[in-house]
């Protein structure tokens, strides 16, 4: 499981960072209806700009922190809220499942959010094989 999401998280790392069309898309996509939306309008502009870097960035640190066996529970934590909020975004969005991914409108057949339930699947079991206060508590 930790390869799953490790490998869902690092191979996206480079189209975030680098600010692939892909990318662009999706944070513009996602900053046009908060635009919509009276609170969310202040954060558009810089969801628009920063998203895909600071999200990347929150998964990478989750990679690392899934790597370490002292860290594991609160790396499997922070995927489960990046992929939280990712399918949030594909269900209740314009975004949609089955997501436009170019400029001449093709899709990719719900490929990423499906990836993302798996990835917050994986996650939720890390969660709870790895939950340090159930450690604790066994153990008094």
């Amino acid at each position: 499981m930790i390869v799953f999401v490790c490998f869902v998280f690092l191979q996206s790392l480079v189209f975030k960072f680098l600010g692939s069309e892909q990318t662009v898309i999706i944070f513009s996509t996602i900053a046009d209806w908060m635009r919509g939306i009276g609170p969310l309008e202040f954060i558009a502009p810089m969801f628009e700009q920063y998203g895909g870097l600071v999200i990347g960035s929150a998964e990478l640190l989750a990679c690392v922190l899934l790597i370490i066996f002292k860290t594991r529970f609160f790396g499997a934590l922070l995927a489960l809220g990046v992929m939280s909020g990712a399918i949030f975004f594909h269900l209740f969005t314009p975004l949609g499942v089955d997501r436009i991914i170019d400029a001449a409108g093709n899709t990719d057949g719900g490929v990423l959010f499906y990836m993302a339930c798996g990835v917050w699947l994986s996650a939720l079991v890390l969660v709870i094989l790895n939950n340090p206060f159930k450690r604790m508590a066994a153990r008094e």
